[in-house]
């Protein structure tokens, strides 16, 4: 017995729809991830100016536990060998970067702020907020959720290695 932690490989998905679902959500996060991260500095600003925080040093907090979330969910939806308490923290990381973004969304089209850069691709790529982005969010909280149910950190069964 080691009283050190052991990874375990991931459960087999419960279909190949699932395996597609999960790669094209960690594709998101990736794309999500590196573009924030290439222009880390002036996200922050961003997220200032959506009007979610009253300071700076929230909207510093918030930003980067956008982009560590982002980071985390991608060995989840990858089925990388990890510990079963790390999938759940992969998993739950995804599953609360995707509401983050989705309050984000909703606030930012619910006020009234004249918003240039609505912050998903962070300050590298400036893109106009709008209902497309509660909808956008929406169709990734719904593969978030289909890959959690396909891949579920603590299946138990013949299926499973």
């Amino acid at each position: 017995m080691s009283i050190f932690v052991q990874s375990t490989p991931a459960p087999r998905p419960k279909s190949e729809n699932v395996k597609l679902v999960s790669i094209g959500l960690a594709g998101v996060f990736v794309v999500l991830a590196v573009a924030q991260l290439y222009s880390y500095e002036d996200f922050p600003s961003v997220i200032t100016s959506l009007g979610l925080h009253d300071g700076r040093p929230l909207s510093d907090l918030y930003a980067a536990l956008l982009v560590t979330g982002e980071v985390l969910a991608i060995p989840f939806l990858l089925s990388m060998r990890l510990s079963r308490a790390m999938r759940f923290v992969s998993m739950t990381a995804g599953w609360l970067v995707i509401i983050a973004w989705l309050k984000t969304a909703v606030i930012v089209n619910v006020t009234a702020n004249a918003v240039t850069n609505s912050g998903v691709l962070g300050a590298t790529i400036p893109i106009v907020p709008g209902w497309w982005m509660v909808c956008f969010f929406m169709v990734l909280a719904l593969m978030s959720a289909w890959a959690s149910w396909g891949m579920w950190p603590a299946a138990v069964g013949k299926n499973n290695t």
